[in-house]
């Protein structure tokens, strides 16, 4: 085993141990959790050691990093969760990848990921990002859809070919009434995804939590968490 293979073995296994930790603290099973690797800004050899380490999903936020490395990493057997900020004249090339789709926050976005996925000839996950550093209106200071705006997005993925209302995603916000509060941002989070639920069932995932938190989202529901320095390190200063 390659020096940087034993260091991600012994962070994955170390990350397992948290996850395993907090769902039984929660009373919750430890295959009710599924962890997500984010692999941004480290190089597809690093996503094809995590692969044959037994990771089975990975996440990015830069189409311009994640297209390259998803096309090089296309024979390992991994689902693609995009989980960055995601502009209109992007998603044709991230629909050509991605399985899951985790900032969906405007209905313009939704159009134009359901044209690309039908281009595809695919069909992508959407999750709702939900701003909770305001209760409505706009968006949040890191993306999102304000919680009264949900409704409308969620009726607009349900009605567009080539798309499947999957879930819900937040980031623990910085500002606002929940900043500094992750366990309380996420339990609001799932309450959200109880209303979403109610329009569709089959819309169950819940995406909250990262390397600093994650023990506070699998406490409030989380299905899935999104960490990235826990296992891989400390990422590199970018440009």
């Amino acid at each position: 085993m390659t020096e940087r293979k034993a260091e991600l073995a012994a962070n994955l296994a170390q990350v397992e141990e948290r996850i395993a930790r907090a769902c039984s603290a929660a009373g919750r099973k430890r295959e009710e959790v599924t962890l997500i690797v984010v692999t941004k800004t480290y190089p597809a050899q690093d996503v094809r050691l995590l692969a044959e380490l037994g990771v089975r999903h990975v996440a990015e936020n830069r189409d311009q990093d994640a297209a390259p490395k998803a096309a090089a990493c296309a024979d390992a057997p991994l689902t693609w969760h995009f989980v960055g900020q995601l502009q209109t004249n992007k998603v044709r090339s991230v629909a050509g990848y991605s399985d899951f789709v985790h900032s969906v926050d405007r209905i313009r976005l939704v159009t134009a990921l359901s044209a690309a996925a039908e281009r595809h000839g695919r069909e992508l996950g959407c999750l709702l990002q939900i701003a909770l550093d305001r209760e409505s209106g706009g968006t949040g200071g890191r993306g999102g859809v304000a919680p009264d705006g949900v409704g409308e997005l969620a009726e607009a993925v349900l009605a567009a070919p080539g798309l499947r209302l999957s879930g819900v995603m937040t980031v623990a916000p910085l500002s606002g009434p929940y900043a500094g509060r992750p366990k309380a941002a996420f339990e609001r989070l799932m309450e959200i995804s109880t209303g979403l639920r109610a329009m569709d069932p089959a819309a169950n995932m819940v995406s909250a939590g990262m390397s600093s938190d994650l023990e506070e989202a699998v406490a409030a529901g989380a299905t899935h968490v999104r960490v990235g320095t826990a296992v891989l390190g400390v990422r590199p200063r970018l440009g």
